[in-house]
């Protein structure tokens, strides 16, 4: 594996809210997807939610390195989005971050 690869920072983060903000929670999410994929840095910034569990989402995203997690994490649209979108969870956001360890 290159050592690009390995500098990889790989986040998931676990979102949950009330049933009744499930469809409010949703499209602030997704309001992070376009920006993000724009940044330097991001190599994939996606949006799921749990089958068995539909008030709970999960974005999973790839950096190139820390330094993309770090701009990324400073940008004046995320914290644009997530004062709208904190009060409304009942969880999160829980961050995991890991590293790659295989191709």
């Amino acid at each position: 594996m290159t050592a690009e690869k390995q500098d990889e920072v790989h986040i998931v983060c676990e979102l949950r809210c009330a049933p009744a903000n499930r469809e409010r929670v949703r499209e602030l999410a997704l309001r992070f997807v376009a920006p993000a994929r724009a940044e330097p840095g991001c190599l994939y910034y996606h949006l799921h939610q749990k089958l068995d569990a539909p008030d709970t989402f999960f974005i999973i995203d790839g950096w190139a390195n820390q330094a993309a997690v770090d701009a990324h994490a400073g940008n004046e649209h995320v914290a644009e989005v997530m004062k709208e979108l904190r009060p409304l969870l009942i969880f999160g956001p829980s961050l995991t971050f890991s590293t790659r360890v295989s191709d």
